[in-house]
């Protein structure tokens, strides 16, 4: 059966890591759950204490549905040659595998087996058209208010949240990955090795040698999608200064998609062998941003 469309918000390397499970540039090992669950229960706490004072019910929840660490994935977070290449071999960068291995993958389509229920979605389910329109909107500035409480952080909207979370990590990790001789080295390597096998390379700084192969495939679903509907323009337009770019996921079936999934693990495979020398350097840099991000901003 065909999965159907819907629209996600890009998130931060680090949360579709531990969505997806990826392996390759989006690995990271699960956040520190001492300080990061510590502040996501204070960030719940503080959003239903805000509610209440507007008068509504909202029950403090935070989910436990995050995948825990296996050996493999330490193994490919740490850029382990052979873990990656098992993982890339079967799921490429880990974009159509989701359509090729749904439930595999966590794809958002498919009902997991025993779904984690929030109770605030019964709350929701209970109101009308117009309260449930008060109650979100009431819900969007809580979250910032509870941001600001519990994390310091000056946010415009609810979705804010995320979007300051990707412009810190995008902002750490630049800096520190960047401006190393050594990885900039290897990441020139992989792109001059790259562009041998006729791959395309405009930038050759180790995040953006980083983040290519997933964004390439994630650019490829998302003009899919774009094509199947009517309402949203078929090119996405540039994402503005300090947004997260929408996508749209398009409908299609394991059989429709095994063909991109194809050319996409020949892709990340490419990518594994060019990079073997960078990715061993690069990801553990990498995953202790992202750890960092994660314990300050309770991810």
């Amino acid at each position: 059966m065909p999965y159907r469309h819907h629209v996600r918000t890009i998130l931060p390397l680090a949360a579709l890591a531990v969505l997806c499970g990826c392996g390759g540039a989006a690995e990271t090992a699960a956040p520190s759950p001492s300080t990061t669950s510590d502040k996501k229960h204070r960030l719940e706490a503080a959003k239903a204490d805000c509610m209440k004072q507007k008068g509504f019910k909202y029950v403090p929840f935070v989910s436990r549905s995050q995948k825990p660490d296996t050996d493999e994935s330490r193994k490919r977070a740490a850029g382990d040659y052979q873990a990656l290449r098992k993982y890339r071999e079967k799921y490429g960068f880990g974009v159509f595998a989701m359509y090729v291995y749904p439930k595999e993958m966590g794809n958002p389509a498919v009902e997991p087996e025993n779904p984690e229920v929030n109770p605030n979605w019964e709350i929701q389910s209970s109101l009308s058209k117009a309260q449930l329109g008060v109650y979100q909107k009431a819900q969007d500035a809580c979250m910032v208010t509870a941001a600001g409480q519990v994390l310091g952080l000056k946010l415009k909207s609810g979705a804010d949240y995320y979007a300051e979370q990707n412009k810190i990590r995008e902002r750490e990790l630049a800096r520190a990955v960047n401006s190393d001789p050594a990885l900039v080295e290897l990441a020139g390597a992989m792109a001059t090795c790259l562009k041998s096998k006729g791959h395309a390379i405009s930038d050759t700084t180790p995040l953006a040698m980083a983040k290519r192969g997933p964004e390439m495939f994630r650019a490829q679903e998302d003009k899919l999608g774009r094509e199947q509907r009517d309402d949203v323009p078929d090119v996405a337009p540039p994402a503005k200064e300090g947004e997260l770019s929408m996508t749209y996921a398009p409908s299609l079936t394991p059989v429709e998609a095994r063909p991109y999934l194809n050319r996409e693990t020949k892709a990340a495979l490419d990518d594994l062998e060019c990079g073997k020398d960078f990715y061993p350097a690069y990801l553990p840099r990498e995953q202790a941003i992202d750890k960092q991000v994660s314990d300050r901003l309770g991810m």
